[in-house]
């Protein structure tokens, strides 16, 4: 039982402190800086063991959250992250990058500031790895049975630990020369430090799962022939197709996706060569540059983190929207999650955020470079159409511009083709309730059925997915957790 009386006397709530801005930004070293234990105490005392604790609904993966921010106030580590491992395959991810909807959803956030969620559940583990709690779990026994799973971010890492625990023999292909998918080489190391991604890596590995990196299936694998010496194929492959923009000059040197520019910059951070694979006209850093970075979701913080450890001579990032309010509004309910002015580690560490504002074109150099970007100041209505403020035309300087508007869907692959895959008007590989393909025997997991969205939807896909490519297999009722269906969405309004 929780402390009943714990959010009236702890009212205000405590953040992981985050190292100071020159220093950080001299590194590539995680931002924030370890919570002592009286600290995580008081905060996760906070929590009201809810009648009906919304943050379940907040969370896809059905987290245990009351139970082991009691275990936690109490000081009980080994039986939280027992608690914490029953519903999350990897809490050290969601707990370094996941923006926590569970958080905004929590009962207390009505009138108080929310409990600090995530900062519980990254203290977890992190203690549990400390003590050397997180062993492998191999199975008993084995099945036969075997398993591709194509692509290795946090879906399909979910999908085959759970097979693999089930006694399926399961293989993990990745393009990339390291496992993680997005996790990799698009998360700066500055989010998540790459050493967590290995050290999971081992324990899967010790339970039986067999990894393949630089394998590109489609290309000098062929899809369908990899299929056919499996009894299952599991397709984790992303939504990695970006979104274009389609203005004068957008084939400028100098102009890059930000998933052409990040992967570099992971690179860098960890001493590495860029591969030969990038053109030489793509290899770029912000070093003394104007940079502009249009987008201002998180990957378009994750670049701005990123291009100011790398020494700029200015950065400026640009949002077509207005604003957002700072606060949840009357027409974003608790417990939904809301749209509000958000200051991340990579804002509190420079750059300029400029709002309402359209890029019209990008100038050219007179080289085939860029040197600038030309704008205006926009107006959106409730339609979300956009009119343009006369006279607010003006041109910002930029020798590097970094678009991060999203993604649309899988990217276009001679995979797809191979293995005969449907894929839907949104751009997502099209699946049916139970995680299957137009292809029978290849199921389709995160955010390539899903589109781009949060690591913790992808971790409870790959663990939903991974129960039905068990009964698959088996042809009997999986005894595996399905948190939820391919068809689940968050709460909105």
């Amino acid at each position: 039982m929780a402390d009943p009386r714990g959010f009236l006397t702890t009212p205000v709530r405590e953040n992981a402190p985050r190292r100071p801005v020159p220093v950080r930004i001299k590194d590539w070293r995680e931002v924030y800086e370890p919570v002592d234990q009286a600290v995580l105490s008081r905060q996760a005392g906070r929590c009201m063991d809810c009648g009906i604790p919304f943050c379940h609904n907040g969370c896809p993966l059905g987290n245990l959250i009351p139970e082991w921010n009691d275990l936690t106030r109490r000081g009980d580590f080994r039986e939280a992250i027992e608690q914490l491992h029953a519903t999350n395959n990897f809490p050290e991810f969601t707990g370094k990058l996941c923006p926590a909807p569970c958080e905004a959803a929590c009962v207390l956030g009505i009138n108080q500031d929310p409990v600090t969620i995530k900062l519980v559940e990254e203290s977890i583990i992190e203690r549990a790895w400390d003590e050397g709690w997180v062993q492998p779990l191999p199975p008993e026994r084995l099945t036969g049975k075997t398993v591709a799973v194509i692509g290795s971010g946090p879906a399909g890492l979910a999908a085959a630990q759970q097979l693999t625990r089930a006694g399926h023999t399961v293989a993990v292909y990745e393009r990339d020369d390291a496992l993680g998918g997005l996790m990799r080489y698009g998360v700066p190391e500055y989010k998540m430090e790459k050493r967590h991604i290995d050290r999971r890596v081992k324990q899967m590995e010790a339970e039986g799962t067999r990894f393949r990196t630089g394998v590109d299936v489609g290309g000098a694998v062929d899809a369908a022939r990899l299929a056919d010496r499996y009894d299952a194929v599991v397709m984790a492959v992303g939504a990695l197709q970006p979104r274009e923009l389609d203005v004068p000059g957008r084939d400028l040197r100098g102009v890059l996706q930000a998933m052409e520019f990040l992967p570099q910059g992971n690179k860098l951070a960890l001493g590495q060569p860029v591969p030969d694979s990038v053109p030489a006209e793509k290899r770029l850093t912000a070093e003394g540059k104007d940079v502009i970075i249009i987008g201002a979701g998180d990957t378009g913080a994750d670049c701005l983190g990123t291009v100011l450890r790398q020494n700029p001579k200015s950065v400026t990032q640009l949002a077509i929207g207005p604003t957002p309010p700072p606060d949840r509004t009357g027409n974003q309910p608790w417990p939904t999650y809301p749209l509000v002015f958000r200051t991340s580690s990579a804002h509190e560490e420079g750059g300029e955020r400029v709002y309402t504002a359209s890029t019209t074109e990008l100038v050219d150099d007179g080289e085939g470079g860029v040197a600038g970007l030309r704008m205006v100041e926009v107006v959106r209505h409730p339609d979300r159409t956009y009119t343009v403020v006369e006279g607010s035309e003006r041109e910002l300087p930029a020798q590097l511009v970094l678009l991060a508007l999203g993604f649309s869907g899988v990217e276009k692959m001679p995979m797809v083709e191979q293995l005969g895959l449907e894929v839907g008007r949104d751009g997502a590989l099209v699946r049916d309730a139970g995680w299957q393909s137009s292809r029978p025997g290849t199921f389709v997991v995160g955010d390539a059925g899903r589109g781009a969205s949060l690591i913790v939807w992808a971790i409870a896909e790959g663990r939903a997915c991974a129960a039905a490519v068990d009964e698959f297999l088996t042809g009997r009722p999986s005894t595996l957790p399905a948190p939820v269906t391919p068809s689940a969405r968050p709460l909105v309004v």
